[in-house]
């Protein structure tokens, strides 16, 4: 007998042990994503024809079929696993459609597996595509008496997408999801360009991409991630300030970081309101439902909102790190990966799966031409190969004859013995040579995917961009660019598309614009803000929170706000007089308001005075906004300050006039002048009319001109209409005015898929879509769109600009 050294054999043991934990349990594989109990949960839902477009089949007949043949473990470890590979709150694209009790973001267990049933999702299904076609290798299960892929064939980069985390023996994986169509931009683009380096990939992967949502912080922790495969970065919940009634306010969190349990987090909180860490709340509920997540914590009286979300976010888990550790079984062995690499392995795994279809499908193609030839033949000596049919004693000397006579294959004349005389019709004949036709051309095609690279990878592009097409959805995790200890309030202020009002007394307010809901043509509106019997809307304009508010005076002064600065109120409410935000003098107001974020270096602003005067000013003259404010245009004695736009030099500028006149002209005819200047003239106005609207015009912009009246009647006119001329003229005609329609109140340019606010002296708001306005002439008075009722006009209308818009619009870089 031997001797053995135990040190040696505990090593040995030991390594062993380890490498199948690594291998076998707690890594993925860096080709489909998935560990061996999620790759065999799907490929026996795949044998069990339990697919997202079948019936659902119990839990624990998916459970049973998975231990009895793939999976010799316990049935809660792979229940487990099925159950969070259905759970929206903790993949970013669940792979498993669950019908029952899967468990809650509150750490609520699941249902029994009996009471529950469970399919795959439809994503799920493109990890199995052409699996039968030999794409992926097989081995025998545990007890040899069946096979089980070695990896899926999935056409989803799921390692990304869905992410993994999990603790082997000396080391850990810990993967965040990412945006589907994201991940897929990055990999067309690599494709392309295989010299393609990491951060040209971070143009289209810049962050994961949270099933919970919420913010993340530390793009440098990303970044060192995608470049080294370990980083980390900080996840911050969404909270939103809302006004309850006597002006208390609540704290409302309605995201919360990945994986977090919100049921814990709850419990903390009131913990630390119990134990005065945390002072000032009043209440705390958890009105979370089937729609979302909304934990409210009440405020008390003069309680500062600011000062507590801080607090929370030091205290409790509403801010968390997540460490990115993406190591992944490469070729059986464990690797750290960089982001490029990771998008390497999942193309190189295609073009194997390609490959392989493409041989496995030109050898039956192949196969089935070469039957359809000896058909041919068959049929172009048909009355031969009966008669020697006819003339054998058996089919086997029946088949000799054929291929003696014909110089036929075996499977051949096999074929055509077992042909039915209904194959000798004319029809049938056709349909044979048909079928011929296109196996041939398929036959060429499949070749030229195994000989041309090219074309190889304009098969994996093309599935790609179909998975990116039925699959892909929005960014749900905000990317935030500011270090996670220089969080400004604009951060903690969501993002909504609001109303500005401004009255001409100075009385201001943003309400939501979802409380603005679109009409018809011809409606009387809904009841907007009550300011009064002596003030009415005099501006009124879309945006959003984060966007800056540039506001200008009559007397041709400039001054800055950010929206989410000026007060929230109700559609009905008169809001807060606009001296008590900023410092104007007695005789001055605001005219008119511009709404951006970041304004291009190389913009100006365009001034349009009541008596025709213009003026273009570099916006960079703006950058530094004093508290004060700044002089924006110097003024002629009487004239006052209309309008302000954001123009370009290639812009153009229509102006309109309160008599139905309008002139269209040249932004480059405007040379950029000082902020204290006074400007040149744009129209040559008659006697008592004066200028109501001036409008940008930017080139490639295929519009109309909207104009309305006050008497509510409106219209849309071709820009075609409006040939360009030299400023300063008197114009064209814009609209035919009578007593009917009453004055000009406002034109602006619109498109099909934009709508319209119109508020009117009655303080009523109609919001309609401008599809539903005629387009005719410029000397027409157009249609009634507004139903006034006795002395009432239209005051102002703008144009509510589309959500891609609103929300991102981003100057030229």
């Amino acid at each position: 007998m031997s001797n053995i050294s135990i040190e040696q054999e505990i090593k040995k043991s030991y390594l062993e042990y380890s490498l199948s934990v690594i291998i076998g349990r707690a890594i993925p594989d860096v080709r489909d994503g998935l560990k061996p109990v999620h790759r065999r949960i799907l490929y026996a839902m795949h044998e069990l024809g339990n697919t997202y477009n079948r019936p659902y089949k119990k839990s624990a007949r998916v459970v049973g079929d998975v231990i009895g043949k793939y999976h010799p473990h316990g049935d809660s470890a792979v229940y487990d696993a099925l159950v969070r590979m259905a759970q929206d709150f903790n993949m970013r694209d669940p792979l498993v459609d669950g019908q029952g009790n899967f468990g809650s973001i509150d750490g609520d267990a699941p249902a029994a597996m009996r009471y529950t049933e469970a399919r795959m999702s439809r994503l799920a299904g493109e990890f199995l595509a052409d699996i039968e076609k030999n794409t992926v290798n097989f081995r025998a299960n545990y007890d040899n008496t069946l096979t089980e892929p070695e990896v899926l064939p999935a056409r989803v980069p799921n390692i990304l997408v869905n992410g993994s985390s999990g603790i082997a023996v000396g080391m850990a994986t810990n993967i965040p999801p990412h945006n589907l169509g994201e991940v897929i931009d990055a990999l067309l683009q690599l494709l392309d360009n295989p010299e393609t380096n990491i951060s040209q990939l971070m143009q289209h992967i810049k962050a994961p991409d949270l099933p919970t949502g919420a913010y993340i912080y530390n793009l440098k922790g990303v970044l060192e991630a995608y470049r080294t495969g370990r980083g980390s970065f900080k996840i911050r919940s969404r909270l939103d300030v809302e006004t309850r009634s006597r002006g208390h306010e609540s704290i409302v969190i309605n995201e919360v970081p990945y994986a977090l349990n919100k049921a814990n987090l709850v419990e903390k909180i009131a913990g630390l309101v119990n134990d005065k860490k945390i002072e000032g709340i009043s209440d705390l509920r958890d009105e979370s439902d089937r729609n979302g997540i909304r934990i409210v914590i009440d405020l008390k009286k003069g309680a500062i909102s600011d000062v507590i979300i801080n607090k929370l976010y030091k205290l409790t888990a509403l801010e968390t790190s997540f460490g990115i550790n993406m190591m992944a079984v490469v070729n059986n062995r464990p690797q750290l990966l960089n982001l490029k690499q990771v998008l390497e392995y999942f193309l190189e795994h295609r073009k194997e799966v390609i490959l392989r279809r493409s041989r496995h499908d030109l050898e039956k193609a192949e196969h089935r031409a070469h039957i359809l030839e000896g058909l041919q033949i068959a049929l172009d000596n048909i009355d031969e190969v009966v008669r020697l049919i006819r003339s054998s004693s058996t089919g086997a000397e029946a088949r000799e004859k054929l291929i003696s006579n014909f110089s036929l294959s075996q499977v051949q004349a096999q074929a055509i013995l077992d042909m039915r005389l209904q194959r000798l019709t004319n029809m049938e004949r056709e349909k044979l040579m048909q079928e011929y036709r296109e196996l041939l051309q398929q036959i060429e095609f499949l070749k030229s995917i195994l000989e041309n690279i090219d074309i190889l990878k304009g098969e994996i592009k093309k599935e790609l961009q179909e998975i990116k097409k039925t699959y892909s959805t929005p960014r749900r995790t905000q990317i935030l660019e500011q270090d996670p200890d220089s969080i400004e309030m604009l951060d903690l202020i969501p993002d909504h598309d609001v109303v500005v009002t401004l009255s001409r007394n100075g009385y201001i307010k943003r309400t939501l614009l979802e409380y603005y809901h679109q009409q018809k043509r011809g409606g009387k509106g809904i009841a907007g803000a009550n300011v009064g019997d002596k003030d009415f809307i005099t501006t009124l304009f879309t945006t959003s929170n984060h966007k800056d508010i540039y506001l200008f005076s009559n007397t041709g002064k400039s001054y800055l706000l950010k929206a989410y600065e000026i007060p929230e109120g109700s559609r009905t409410a008169r809001g807060v007089h606009i001296k008590n935000l900023l410092p104007l003098d007695n005789e001055e107001y605001i005219a008119t308001a511009l709404s951006e974020r970041n304004f291009h270096q190389r913009h100006y602003f365009l001034f349009v005075t009541k008596k025709g005067m213009v003026k273009k000013t570099s916006i960079e003259m703006f950058k530094n906004m004093r508290s004060l404010g700044l002089i924006a245009v110097n003024l002629k004695p009487g004239d006052e300050l209309i309008g302000v736009k954001v123009v370009k030099d290639e812009s153009e500028v229509i102006i309109t006039t309160h008599d139905g006149l309008a002139i269209r002209f040249a932004c480059r005819e405007l040379r950029a002048m000082g902020r204290n200047a006074a400007g040149v003239k744009g129209i040559s106005l008659r006697q008592g009319d004066e200028v109501v609207s001036g409008a940008v015009l930017d080139p490639g912009e295929a519009r109309e001109l909207f104009t309305i009246s006050e008497k509510g009647f409106g219209k849309k006119t071709s820009l075609d209409m409006y040939k360009l001329q030299a400023r300063g003229g008197k114009g064209l005609i814009n609209m035919k005015v009578t007593s009917k329609t009453g004055k000009v109140v406002s034109s602006m340019p619109v498109s099909d898929q934009e709508e319209l606010i119109i508020f009117t002296s009655a303080n009523k708001i109609i919001r309609l879509g401008t599809s539903d306005i005629r387009s005719v002439g410029r000397s027409t008075q157009g249609v009634k769109m507004v139903d006034l009722e006795n002395d009432q006009k239209v005051i102002c209308a703008d144009l509510i600009i589309p959500e891609q818009h609103l929300l991102g619009d981003k100057e030229e870089q």
